[in-house]
C-alpha cells in the first residue's frame, strides 16, 4: 500500500483556503511551472475566480512531504494529495463530490470573523462523510484577531453539528497562510514555516481505506476534456489496481455495463499531470479512454463489475428560462447564437455539473436550475465569455409538491451589520416574510440570523449593501422546503421603456431623467422595447431617450446641458437579474447586458394584458 494521504481544504469563503494550498505547494519544493512562479493564488487559476476572488471549481494538486522522523518513510515520503474546494454553497455540488474522495480536511476558519455561514456548511458535509478534521485558525496576523474566541466558537459549532466525541476532540494549527507560517500556538514570532501542517496531516490523517488484491473500483468525481486525450475522469482507486491499457467495465448512472479499454492513467504532481503505469488503492488519478463516462459514475473489473455508491447531491432551489435572443440587435454581438449551438453548450455543462439541472421549455428555450443566484449567474457570465449570446428571464424559486401542498425553498440568512443600520435590517426582512432566529451585539456590531423564503431574497443583496452603506455582510445557505407564505409585494418602481430605435442623445437623455435613473447614457444604441431606466413611480413609461433638439439658427441640433446630466446606473449580470420583472428578460451578449420588455411592442403588451391577443 503506497504511503498516501488524501486531504481536502475547506472554509468559507476568503479565509484563506487557496492562500494555503500556495503556500504549502511552496513549502515542499514543489517545481512550479515558469507562468506560475512568482504568482499570487495559483490554484485560482479561471478568470471568474480571480475577478471575484472566491473559488469556483475545484482542483487537485499533490506534494511529496518528507518527514525528518526517524520512523517516517525517508526515501519516497509521502504523498499528499490536495483538493481545493469552492466555499459558496451555491457551489455545493462541487464541495460533495469532490469530498468523496477524502480521508481527512483541513477546516480553515478566520482569525478575527470565526466560523461563517459556509464554515457550517462544509463542516457539515465533512462530518456527515466521517473525514478527520484539521482546524486551522488563518490569519492570526490580523490586528484585530482574537483566536481562543473563535477556538470556542469552532468547537460550539461542532457542537452544534452533533459531532460524535472523537470528531469534536481535533486538532488545531495557527498560520498566516500570506507569509507561510504555521505552528501550535497562536504565536507569530515563534513560527518557522507551514511544515506543522504536513506534520499534523501526517500524523492525524489516515491512510486511504482500500485494497490493492481486490478487484478494482474507480468513482469518477469530476470531468474535464482535452483536445488530444478527449475527455478525462478524475476520482480515486477505492480498490484494486488500474493500468493504462486495462480492460474494463464503465457501469453508468442508469447501471448499465459496457466494455471499454483504458488508454492513459495521470497522477498528479504538483499542478501537473503526469502519465503513469499503474496506481493502486487509495490514490486519486485521471483516466482517459471512456468517452461517454459521466460524474459518479464507476469503472470497474472487466470481469467481475462492481458498482460504487452514487454521489447523493442536493437538488436545485432556483430556476431560470434561458432562450435564444430574439431582439432586434439579435446575431450582432455574439459568435453562438442558434438554438443547436445554446442547447449544445447547456448539455455539456451537465456533464461537470452535478447540481445544474436542463430541460427543454418549450420553442428555443430551456429551463435551467440551479442551486443559487450565484450559481446560475457564474454560469451566465461564463456562456457570454465564452461567445455566446441569449436572453434569460427572472429568477424563480421550485415548487416541490409533498403532501398535497406546494412548498418552496428557505434559506437560513447570517447577516454582519453596523448597531446603526440593524433597525432597516429588521424592517426589510420582515416585510420579505424573514422570520429572526437569533441577534447577539459584539462592539458596536449586530449578527443577525433569519430564516426566510429564497424568493424573499430575490433583488435583496443589492437594496442590503446600500442600506448598510456598504459596511454589512450577508451569506445564505439552504435550510428547507416549507410552506408559501404568499402576499409577495412585487417591485415598486415601473420601468422606462425606449419609445423608439436609434442612439440616445444628450437631449432626449435630460429630458427624461428627472422620471428616474437612467441605465444606459448619450450615444448608445437602443431598440423599442428596450429598458433604458426605472421609473421613480409605479407602471411603466415610454419615453424617448434618441429624441433631438430640431436645428436653428441659434442652437444646433442636441445642444445644451450635459453638465447637468447624472451618471447613469451601471447594470451588470447581477443588478439586471436582481432588477427584472415577470414580464422583462435579460439580453446577455458577449459585449453588453440590456433589459428589454418581452413584448417589445408597447400596443401588442397593453393587448395581452386585456386578453385580445394570447
Amino acid at each position: 500500500m503506497p504511503n498516501i494521504r488524501n486531504i481536502a481544504i475547506i472554509a468559507h469563503v476568503d479565509h484563506g483556503k487557496t492562500t494555503l494550498v500556495d503556500a504549502l505547494l511552496r513549502q515542499s519544493k514543489t517545481k512550479l511551472g515558469k507562468e506560475l512562479t512568482g504568482t499570487n493564488l495559483i490554484m485560482d487559476s479561471n478568470d471568474l475566480e480571480k475577478e471575484r476572488g472566491i473559488t469556483i471549481f475545484s482542483k487537485n494538486a499533490s506534494v511529496r512531504w518528507y518527514d525528518p522522523s526517524p520512523t517516517s518513510e525517508k526515501n519516497e515520503g509521502v504523498k499528499i494529495n490536495i483538493i481545493d474546494t469552492p466555499g459558496h454553497a451555491d457551489f455545493g455540488g462541487e464541495v460533495e463530490r469532490v469530498l468523496s474522495m477524502a480521508d481527512g480536511a483541513l477546516l480553515l476558519v478566520d482569525a478575527k470573523e470565526g466560523p461563517m455561514p459556509q464554515t457550517r456548511f462544509v463542516l457539515k458535509k465533512a462530518l456527515e462523510m466521517k473525514l478527520k478534521i484539521i482546524v486551522v485558525i488563518n490569519k492570526i496576523d490580523k490586528s484585530d484577531a482574537r483566536p481562543d474566541f473563535v477556538l470556542h466558537k469552532t468547537f460550539d459549532l461542532f457542537l452544534e453539528l452533533n459531532a460524535e466525541d472523537h470528531a469534536a476532540d481535533f486538532p488545531v494549527i495557527y498560520t498566516c497562510a500570506k507569509q507561510g507560517l504555521a505552528g501550535y500556538k497562536p504565536d507569530l514570532g515563534a513560527m518557522k514555516d507551514i511544515s506543522p501542517i504536513f506534520e499534523a496531516i501526517i500524523k492525524h490523517v489516515p491512510k486511504p481505506a482500500g485494497d490493492a488484491s481486490k478487484p478494482l473500483q474507480f468513482l469518477a468525481t469530476t470531468i474535464t476534456y482535452d483536445n488530444f486525450k478527449g475527455r478525462t475522469a478524475t476520482g480515486r482507486v477505492h480498490n484494486g489496481k488500474i493500468r493504462a491499457g486495462q480492460d474494463i467495465a464503465h457501469i453508468n448512472r442508469a447501471g448499465q455495463i459496457k466494455k471499454c479499454r483504458l488508454t492513459s492513467i495521470m497522477t498528479f504532481e504538483g499542478l501537473e499531470r503526469k502519465e503513469i503505469t499503474e496506481a493502486e488503492a487509495g490514490d486519486i488519478v485521471a483516466i482517459t479512454g471512456i468517452a461517454d463516462i459521466n460524474i459518479g459514475e464507476t469503472v470497474a473489473d472487466a470481469e467481475s463489475p462492481q458498482a460504487l455508491p452514487l454521489l447523493k447531491i442536493e437538488e436545485p432551489t432556483v430556476k431560470m428560462v434561458f432562450s435564444v435572443n430574439d431582439s432586434p440587435f439579435a446575431g450582432k454581438e455574439g459568435q453562438f447564437c442558434t438554438s443547436r449551438q445554446i442547447a449544445e453548450r447547456l448539455y455539456r455543462e451537465l456533464e461537470t455539473d452535478t447540481a445544474l439541472h436542463v430541460e427543454e421549455g418549450g420553442e428555443r428555450n430551456w429551463i435551467v436550475s440551479g442551486r443559487g443566484e450565484l450559481h446560475l449567474a457564474i454560469l451566465i457570465e461564463r456562456l457570454r465569455r465564452e461567445g455566446y449570446e441569449f436572453q434569460v428571464s427572472r429568477p424563480q424559486v421550485i415548487v416541490k409538491q409533498m403532501g398535497g401542498r406546494d412548498l418552496v425553498p428557505y434559506e437560513r440568512v447570517f447577516a454582519e451589520v453596523p448597531e446603526i443600520y440593524s433597525g432597516v435590517v429588521i424592517a426589510k426582512m420582515g416585510s420579505r416574510h424573514g422570520e429572526m432566529q437569533d441577534m447577539k451585539i459584539e462592539n458596536g456590531v449586530v449578527f443577525f440570523e433569519f430564516v426566510i423564503p429564497t424568493r424573499g431574497l430575490f433583488g435583496y443583496r443589492s437594496e442590503f449593501i446600500t442600506d448598510t452603506r456598504g459596511l454589512g455582510i450577508i451569506n445564505t445557505m439552504f435550510e428547507k422546503f416549507e410552506a408559501d407564505p404568499g402576499a409577495w409585494r412585487e417591485r415598486e418602481q415601473g420601468s422606462l421603456v425606449a419609445h423608439e430605435s436609434g442612439n440616445t442623445n444628450m437631449y432626449g437623455l435630460l429630458s427624461v431623467q428627472e422620471r428616474g435613473i437612467m441605465f444606459v447614457g448619450p450615444g448608445v444604441a437602443v431598440y423599442k422595447g428596450q429598458v433604458v431606466g426605472q421609473n421613480a413611480r409605479g407602471g411603466d413609461l415610454s419615453v424617448n431617450v434618441c429624441r433631438a433638439k430640431q436645428l436653428s439658427n441659434m442652437r444646433s441640433k442636441g445642444e445644451g446641458g450635459s453638465e447637468h446630466f447624472s451618471a447613469p446606473k451601471e447594470m451588470n449580470l447581477e443588478a439586471a437579474l436582481e432588477y427584472i420583472g415577470d414580464d422583462e428578460l435579460v439580453e446577455v451578449t458577449p459585449k453588453n447586458i440590456r433589459i428589454r420588455k418581452v413584448i417589445l411592442d408597447k400596443t401588442e403588451q397593453r393587448k395581452k394584458e386585456l386578453g385580445i391577443i394570447k
